[in-house]
């Protein structure tokens, strides 16, 4: 098992300091790299050995990847493996978890039922007593052709959510959004205009991909909206085929990595200074400075008769 404890990472070169500020504003938490699972009970095997040493090193909140509950492939299509929220097993155990650990958890999405024979991609956000005190459903599905023979079509078996969701905690407001949706800006920034501190991104990103664009659209995201972003993405390889990257990840408002990781099972932990998002925001106020414009394209050309 790897395990990355970072020390403090919450003060920035140059802070500029808040008038009227008060303690830090110290928040410990930890992304749990977990393998894709068959099923609930192993995927939850796998979890709760990570979740109790992340606890054992101080963390207040939890954050799993992407299909945290289990995943499946079957072709192109993904298969999770699903139940009702109300019998789900992986979820049941995590409030067991965080009810007897006193700690707050991020399921970053499990399947449960949908609609016409469909599954939703579901993340849940769970209070330190086991309540569901948030969910949302994955919005874009990753419907993409990597290759002739690399196919991927979640649409296939998921239904789509239309709402975004942020989450109110003690520590501050999260806004949840799920793997794909990395991909589209303007989500990231409607949630942060809208005052979420944190943007989680929870994945089960490709290796292929990963390896490409995980790094760079994680730390774009933080950079265009003064935002904490942590992304748990899933590691190794996925039963049915395919393979999940890894590098789970803590990236600060200005664009720092301030964990990573890596391409292991395990553990990577920081204490974070949400006071942060308010100084970089001040350094580069651009989330809030949207200017009106039109747009002009070119018009055909008309031939004179």
């Amino acid at each position: 098992m790897r395990f990355q404890s970072c020390p403090f990472a919450g003060t920035l070169a140059a802070d500029i300091p808040i008038k009227g500020s008060a303690m830090p504003r110290l928040l410990n938490v930890a992304c749990l790299q977990t393998r894709p699972q068959a099923d609930m009970a192993t995927a939850l095997d796998e979890a709760c050995p990570l979740a109790e040493a992340a606890i054992a090193n101080g963390a207040q909140i939890l954050f799993l990847p992407e299909y945290c509950g289990g995943l499946n492939t079957d072709g192109p299509a993904v298969r999770p493996p699903f139940a009702p929220e109300e019998t789900h097993g992986f979820l049941k155990g995590m409030q067991d978890l965080a009810r007897e650990n006193n700690v707050w958890i991020n399921l970053g999405s499990i399947a449960v039922d949908g609609p016409d024979g469909k599954v939703i991609n579901r993340g849940i956000m769970l209070d330190d007593i086991g309540r569901i005190r948030g969910r949302y459903d994955k919005i874009n599905m990753f419907d993409i052709q990597l290759s002739e023979t690399e196919v991927y079509r979640e649409s296939a078996f998921v239904e789509p959510g239309n709402r975004a969701v942020i989450h109110d905690t003690p520590f501050g407001r999260i806004g949840h959004v799920i793997c794909y949706d990395l991909r589209f800006p303007d989500l990231f920034r409607t949630l942060a205009q809208n005052g979420a501190e944190i943007l989680i991104c929870p994945a089960a990103f490709t290796r292929k991909t990963g390896e490409a664009h995980w790094h760079i659209l994680n730390r774009a995201r933080a950079i265009e909206t003064t935002r904490f972003v942590i992304s748990a993405c899933a590691i190794g390889d996925v039963p049915g085929g395919g393979e999940c990257y890894g590098h789970s990840l803590i990236v600060n408002p200005w664009g720092e990595v301030l964990g990573d990781g890596g391409a292991e099972p395990g553990i990577v932990q920081a204490t974070i200074d949400l006071d942060d998002v308010e100084k970089t925001a001040a350094r580069i106020p651009s989330l809030m400075s949207d200017q009106p414009f039109t747009l002009e394209t070119p018009r055909a050309k008309t031939t004179a008769a």
